[in-house]
């Protein structure tokens, strides 16, 4: 038996609903619609409130929902933001873009936001949302997706949205950068299986599992998955016209063996990031440090060899990266006041000393250089809200 609420049909709708629900009947199976009851509002002059189908009739789903094979990144050519790979390749300065937080654990979206536009300001023309910067390892999918498709319809006529999609599961990996690739990401960002490490062919087969639904970075951090990704395999994938290219931690030579091939790759490294973009060939840097100074991370990649401002910045990349990433960044974001000092574990702030430190680095390079627009604060202890639970 299969019910319909007509309440809200008027009477010269019965023919329509009874033609769309005879359209979902298996040939052969025909069937009159019949009264359950009258409708309470107007009598039995008026059409019946619930409709029943008889019990011979076989209903079946709409048939778009039993086609074998369906994903709908792949039927989505014209969905908005649609970016060629080129496009993604040009890129020169990404910020892995810092998730701010209430009180309460969940996002602030407001403060966010802001974050957001210092970058486009700034001259950054791409976000990598919910990265290991962005804590995407402290996320649901659910809050992951949300945020991507959030960051895409607020920015993404302006800035491109790289979606950090990947996953030490092949089936949450596809099942992530469909949804990423659904609510209008430019690009996906893909690391390779951490901890359950895999062979090089189990490498290849997630990476080619995950290409063919759009632009794709692939991500190389050995020091945080155990497993370094080899160029043989970095050239096997390389096959698939949607590689945009590589985010290279490893280091330079490794990005000159690349670019030497032709294949795109940006520095995973904010301290090698000027010699790989001016010695090494490297199209950019996906970098943490921008989230603080964006403009002058843009005067580096932009503007030609700089060794003076790549010496004047190495103070502050390196205090950024004494304690995991990104501990120091959510730190610094918070004595700026461009962000609350909230923490979800397991990350906490660095400890009095370093942030006096930070006092001093932004006095050094200067206040202005940095993002917001208040005055750098070296709070107490007791300033800090961890949120083990949100």
């Amino acid at each position: 038996m299969h019910l319909i609420n007509s309440q809200q049909l008027q009477p010269n709708h019965f023919s329509v609903m009874h033609s769309i629900l005879e359209d979902h009947l298996q040939p052969g199976h025909r069937s009159t619609l019949v009264p359950k009851k009258s409708c309470r509002r107007c009598g039995p002059s008026c059409q019946p409130r619930f409709l029943q189908l008889r019990r011979n009739a076989r209903w079946t789903p709409p048939r778009a929902a039993v086609i074998p094979s369906f994903h709908l990144p792949m039927r989505s050519f014209e969905a908005k933001n649609r970016t060629s790979v080129d496009d993604i390749k040009s890129l020169r300065l990404i910020t892995a873009i810092k998730t701010p937080y209430l009180p309460d654990g969940r996002f602030d979206l407001e403060a966010y936001d802001n974050l957001v536009n210092m970058q486009i300001d700034n001259g950054a023309e791409a976000v990598i949302v919910g990265g290991t910067t962005g804590e995407g390892q402290l996320m649901s999918w659910d809050e992951h997706i949300m945020l991507i498709g959030h960051t895409v319809n607020c920015f993404g006529g302006t800035i491109k949205v790289i979606g950090n999609t990947g996953s030490n599961s092949t089936r949450e990996a596809i099942h992530a950068t469909e949804q990423g690739f659904a609510v209008g990401m430019h690009a996906a960002l893909h690391i390779n299986p951490y901890y359950g490490k895999t062979s090089l062919a189990g490498l290849v087969s997630h990476f080619d599992s995950v290409l063919p639904m759009g632009p794709t970075i692939v991500y190389n951090v050995p020091s945080r998955t155990g497993q370094d990704i080899p160029p043989t395999v970095i050239h096997t994938v390389a096959r698939s016209p949607n590689l945009a290219g590589v985010k290279e931690c490893v280091g330079n030579d490794r990005i000159q063996q690349y670019t030497d091939k032709g294949i795109t790759v940006w520095s995973g490294n904010d301290d090698q990031c000027h010699d790989a973009r001016w010695v090494s060939g490297a199209t950019g840097v996906v970098s943490v440090a921008s989230n603080l100074v964006p403009r002058l991370m843009r005067q580096l990649m932009f503007e030609g060899k700089n060794h003076s401002l790549n010496s004047m910045l190495m103070p502050l990349i390196e205090w950024l990266f004494k304690e995991p990433n990104p501990i120091a960044l959510n730190t610094a974001l918070a004595q700026l006041g461009v962000s609350r000092p909230v923490f979800r574990l397991p990350y906490v702030p660095l400890p009095l000393p370093k942030r006096m430190e930070f006092v001093k680095l932004v006095e050094q390079i200067g206040r202005e250089n940095f993002v917001g627009d208040k005055d750098v604060m070296i709070l107490d202890d007791s300033d800090f809200i961890l949120v083990g639970r949100y």
